[in-house]
């Protein structure tokens, strides 16, 4: 069976919201609020400013796997880092390349606009398989410690059990 990959359209909302809610639980045990995650969708489909999906499909139009892509400016490097986020593959497209498509289709994306100088994600640091996943297909480790903090002072968790 064939696999094509395509960018989301706004009638894709309710497969992305599906996929966001299965990743969150199958790598992090959380049930993400569902209302709050398809708003943050729709914005997304809505605002290429903030990102887009990438999609890949089997024959038939059945969406198997998907990849967010956000941005970030470096002052340094006078260019642009697309973040890869959101990385799921339904159970029935796992080990079959799905990942790999929608990777070397972002990376030639990102190779052919000169604005974009280097593509990152992060991973949790207890998921070795995605970590072999992602080293296998060229990426490395970044000289740099991830911090954050959320939700904000006052602001409401909209994560379920995190």
């Amino acid at each position: 069976m064939g696999l094509s990959i395509r960018r989301a359209t706004p009638a894709d909302v309710d497969v992305v919201a599906r996929f966001n809610a299965a990743l969150a639980w199958e790598s992090e045990h959380k049930r993400l609020d569902e209302e709050t995650l398809r708003l943050g969708v729709r914005a997304v489909l809505a605002d290429a400013h903030k990102g887009f999906y990438t999609l890949a499909e089997r024959d038939g139009g059945d969406v198997v796997g998907q990849v967010l892509v956000t941005y970030e400016w470096s002052d340094w490097r006078n260019g642009w880092y697309w973040w890869i986020q959101s990385v799921y593959v339904h159970a029935n497209g796992r080990r079959g390349g799905v990942f790999r498509a929608l990777f070397d289709h972002l990376k030639a994306a990102a190779t052919a606009d000169p604005t974009v100088i280097g593509l990152r994600l992060y991973v949790d640091r207890d998921n070795a398989a995605a970590q072999a996943t992602y080293r296998a297909i060229g990426m490395e480790e970044e000289p740099y410690h991830l911090l954050g903090m959320y939700p904000l002072p006052g602001k409401a968790n909209v994560v379920a059990g995190g």
